[in-house]
């Protein structure tokens, strides 16, 4: 007969008075197995406590006829999940082989597109049939590597939900199974699997021609609608991208979900957005350019050249649209829409890129500023002026103003103060009197710009300047309370160390009164 009893009372059990109840229920009231446990359980009270303090399970196990009460234990420090210093480790050690699986499974997807199109162009070509050898191996190569791609992404999927678990703190995997990771999972697993499958399937395509309002209905193979999907598998692309850019020290820190994909596609924009828009317009533009070809090849034979076909996609990603070639199914107007929104959308990017690239930088500022403000002040004239409670001191300033008074005076002296009014000089006077204001004005507006500069910097210096004084002051604080710690430490030393002596003494006085 088995008895079990708990930690608590192997911890607390120094005398027979903790155990005994425990032991009486196990064995009914048995003296010889109550005294069995109890030398036992006093016997190893203190190995039982070390072991128990390096986290180990212990069950006691004690024969009804025996004489002596085994103690192993249940399960290992290493297993017990509750452990940081495992936990971390094992996450660590997940998080490298999901990445690893997410880099296999790029490569074995962007392997398949490349084989689906080369056996796509040499049937297309007539360097063979769909029955033939040659395609069918090629499509055993395609199969083969989407079915390990297939199984590629269910481990994938493992081993974040193993992370979820580790990171949670939870056994049960069905509890990270949300209903958006099922959806996410089924999708992947149903679009990935679509590819073109060994042997020859055709169907009818019936199209309907804009100009004349014909129906044309031609045969088709079946590959041209199993091969399109097959470039959803550059979705594969952004999720290398996501975990090799992860950091696990900055995730310890904030929440995995705000290393997304839009985050590291906005960090990428802002550290070379001419590469990232580069590299992303010209691979849009092969690959719609080959599927458009696709699906008008067999219904126009102006689409047999790629180069046509790539014509046509760059006049409608430039929204140009001359007219001279244009799809005539379906299938094509779709990707003509959907080229014409991305062009659209590139556009724009290319217009803010460029815009950020020719705004001048805080430094260039700084720069610009202090330019502006030695030309203005190489001119600077001591002494009051007309102007003096607006605080102008340059020159420029100085001569617009002159220059409004002295045409003002020069107006009233050719109107007023002569015998022959010249109207001729009057409307030139008056001309350059305007003139005058105009410069002026425009003096004004250039010293406010560069004073609103300069004002806007020097507050950032100020509050640069506040906070480092303030971080100071705090500093200073902290080290004199530090000051006033060790002192109090030192002081609880000395009497620390002076204890025993003075208990000796107290001890000496106690015996001899």
């Amino acid at each position: 007969m088995q008895c079990e009893f708990s930690m608590a009372a192997i911890e607390g059990s120094e005398s027979e008075e903790n155990v005994r109840p425990s032991a009486g229920r196990c064995n009914g009231g048995n003296p010889n197995a109550l005294r069995e446990i109890t030398i036992s359980a006093t016997a190893s009270t203190a190995k039982v406590k070390s072991d128990f303090a390096s986290g180990v399970e212990f069950k006691s196990i004690t024969s009804y006829s025996g004489s002596r009460t085994a103690v192993r234990p249940l399960t290992a420090m290493s297993k017990n999940r509750s452990n940081a210093g495992y936990q971390i480790g094992r996450r660590k050690e997940l998080f490298e082989k999901r990445k690893l699986i997410s880099d296999f499974a790029l490569v074995f997807g962007i392997f398949g597109i490349i084989v689906m199109v080369i056996e796509s162009e040499l049937a297309s070509y007539g360097f063979y049939t769909k029955l033939s050898f040659y395609s069918s191996t090629l499509k055993t190569l395609i199969s083969v590597s989407t079915v390990v791609l297939l199984g590629l992404i269910v481990t994938y999927h493992v081993f974040a939900v193993q992370i979820f678990l580790i990171q949670n703190c939870v056994d049960d995997w069905r509890i990270a199974m949300t209903w958006k990771r099922i959806i996410q999972i089924t999708l992947e697993l149903l679009f990935f699997a679509v590819h073109p499958i060994p042997g020859e399937l055709n169907f009818f395509w019936t199209t309907n021609h804009i100009i004349g309002d014909v129906t044309e209905s031609k045969l088709v193979p079946v590959d041209v609608v199993l091969s399109l999907p097959m470039f959803l598998r550059c979705y594969l692309i952004g999720r290398v991208m996501l975990l090799h850019r992860h950091n696990l020290e900055i995730d310890r820190c904030l929440q995995s979900d705000f290393f997304d994909k839009r985050f590291i596609l906005k960090t990428l924009m802002t550290i070379r957005p001419g590469t990232v828009l580069l590299v992303v317009m010209g691979s849009l533009w092969i690959i719609i350019s080959w599927t458009m070809r696709q699906c008008e090849r067999y219904h126009n034979e102006e689409h047999d050249n790629l180069l046509n076909t790539m014509w046509m996609i760059v006049i409608t990603f430039l929204t140009i649209g001359y007219g001279d070639m244009f799809p005539r199914t379906y299938c094509g107007r779709g990707i003509a829409v959907a080229t014409g929104f991305l062009g659209a959308g590139c556009t724009a990017l290319l217009v803010a890129v460029l815009t950020n690239k020719l705004e001048l930088t805080q430094a260039e500022k700084h720069v610009h500023n202090l330019m502006r403000d030695t030309q203005l002040n190489k001119e600077l004239v001591c002494g009051p002026i007309y102007y003096s409670a607006m605080n102008i001191q340059s020159r420029q300033l100085k001569n617009a103003a002159a220059n409004v008074l002295r045409e003002t005076w020069l107006i009233y002296k050719y109107k007023k103060l002569v015998d022959c009014v010249n109207p001729g000089r009057v409307r030139t006077h008056q001309r350059k009197f305007l003139l005058a204001i105009y410069s002026l004005r425009k003096a004004k507006l250039d010293r406010r710009k560069l004073m609103d500069n300069t004002g806007v910097d020097m507050a950032k210096n100020n509050i640069s300047t506040e906070i480092i004084l303030e971080m100071n002051a705090r500093q200073k604080i902290m080290f004199e309370r530090l000051g006033m710690l060790e002192k109090k430490l030192s002081v609880l030393q000395e009497t620390v160390e002076a204890l025993p002596e003075t208990a000796f003494r107290h001890q000496t006085n106690f015996f001899n009164s």
